[in-house]
């Protein structure tokens, strides 16, 4: 009977005999009868390690969010209850008004250029064979500060094509394609007897040319700065049957020289346009070498009238002032977007490790293209992570200052002017009221709760 108890297991407790009976209440093992043992340690343990760190949030987080509530409520003095006042100038002053505007393009333009651009990033380096070099090139500007990318990018934002790179490429590609040689408040002689005449707009007009006959076009009023460094001493162009002439600098430095003739020392003016013109129309147009000299091909024979258009005194193009009130809020965003492009590229790439590979196999094994694989399959198994770094990247949008403050020339910091930088402005930057300032904080941190609660709630989601 034991040897059966044995390779048949223990029977039900019920069912167990001591003697030939069923057990009773008295034959319970003791160790039942004993206290569970507490895992982990002791509450008071807990509250002691704790403790430090709430003493230390509460002085560092809540203490600072409850006396901006009360110093809210008061004037720039401290002294005086105003109430609700300070709030209601956050929306009823102008400056203030722009200030939100301009928060709210941020928090719209922001979080998707940079996780637009993370996600294109993300899914280029799966296909290009470079993927670590491209990672750590895109993902560098994280290792520098806010304040030093400002730095950089009032630098890249100079006006001067000599200085900043954005102008430089601009007018690097603009010159390809169409001549930026200028001659702003270039003109005719005043009181000139010669059929040269100045016409409405800045264009200026040569009458009676014909072809065979050169054409000479002087212009006077052209500045030392903006004389071409290329400009050969002017030169009538050679004979022929063709429709030229030459356009020069009638001025001989020093003084002499005659009216309307081309001196020995004067210069030519290259890149000028010259159109010849016909009964209204333009029948060909040509543009002056570097000693001035022009000439048309082709043309018929014919009486026509030479034109310089006013496309020719306006100055040269230099790019755009991305400094100015109008561009400055989109340039300064165009800094963040190259700060935060790299953590939503990473971000994002982790996620697109993790894709099951399976999927996007039965996928194009379905006959699916590529872009439907990726719209269809690849962004919404990455909606969590995208989710993650549009909200992360409103968050931080909403706290942006360093750039605004160092990027934007005092002339212009008031078109893009932040909440942040608005509330340090008006307490600690010249301001002194820090009523108003600290409304600013608790208005700034009413705007960033909502993202926070959204963040939270998801964490809690995932780990349920």
């Amino acid at each position: 009977m034991a040897v059966t108890e044995r390779f048949n297991g223990p029977q039900d407790p019920s069912e167990r005999v001591s003697g030939g009976s069923p057990a009773g209440p008295a034959d319970t093992p003791r160790s039942s009868k004993k206290p569970l043992r507490r895992l982990g340690p002791s509450p008071a343990l807990a509250i002691a390690f704790l403790l430090p760190a709430a003493v230390l949030l509460g002085v560092w987080v809540v203490y600072p969010i409850v006396y901006s509530i009360y110093r809210s409520l008061f004037d720039s003095a401290g002294t005086g209850f105003v109430g609700l006042g300070n709030y209601a100038t956050i929306f009823s002053d102008e400056g203030m008004l722009t200030t939100i505007r301009n928060n709210l393009i941020w928090v719209v333009a922001a979080p998707i250029v940079v996780t637009t651009l993370g996600l294109i990033f993300a899914v280029l380096t799966e296909r290009i064979r470079w993927s670590t070099a491209f990672k750590l090139i895109v993902f560098m500007p994280m290792a520098v500060s806010l304040m030093a990318a400002g730095v950089i990018f009032r630098l890249v934002y100079e006006e001067d094509p000599d200085k900043g790179i954005a102008n430089a490429v601009l007018t690097t590609v603009h010159d390809t394609f169409s001549s930026s040689q200028g001659y702003p408040e270039a003109r005719p002689r005043e009181g000139d007897e010669s059929p040269v005449t100045a016409q409405g707009g800045g264009a200026i007009t040569k009458q009676a040319a014909q072809p065979g006959q050169p054409v000479l076009i002087p212009i006077v009023g052209v500045k030392p700065g903006i004389m071409p460094s290329d400009a050969q001493p002017a030169k009538p162009p050679a004979g022929g049957d063709t429709l030229s002439g030459t356009v020069w600098f009638d001025f001989t430095a020093g003084g002499g020289g005659t009216n309307n003739a081309i001196d020995d020392g004067e210069k030519g003016l290259p890149g000028m346009t010259v159109e010849a013109v016909m009964d209204g129309r333009v029948a060909g147009t040509a543009t002056t070498a570097e000693d001035g000299s022009f000439r048309f091909a082709g043309l018929p024979a014919g009486s026509y009238v030479l034109r310089l258009p006013e496309s020719n005194f306006q100055a040269s193009y230099n790019g755009l002032t991305w400094l100015g009130p109008t561009l400055i809020t989109p340039a300064i965003i165009g800094a963040f977007v190259w700060v935060w492009a790299g953590f939503a590229m990473v971000l994002i790439a982790a996620g697109l490790a993790a894709i099951p590979r399976d999927a996007l196999e039965a996928a194009r094994i379905d006959g699916a293209t590529e872009w439907q694989v990726f719209r269809r399959i690849t962004v919404p198994l990455l909606s969590p992570v995208l989710l993650v770094v549009f909200v992360t990247m409103i968050i931080n949008t909403l706290k942006v200052f360093d750039l605004v403050f160092i990027i934007a020339p005092s002339s212009v910091q008031p078109e893009a002017n932040v909440v942040a930088l608005e509330m340090w402005r008006v307490s600690f930057g010249g301001g002194n009221n820090q009523g108003l300032g600290s409304a600013l904080a608790i208005f700034l941190l009413i705007l960033v709760l909502p993202f926070m609660i959204m963040n939270i709630r998801r964490f809690r989601r995932e780990n349920a």
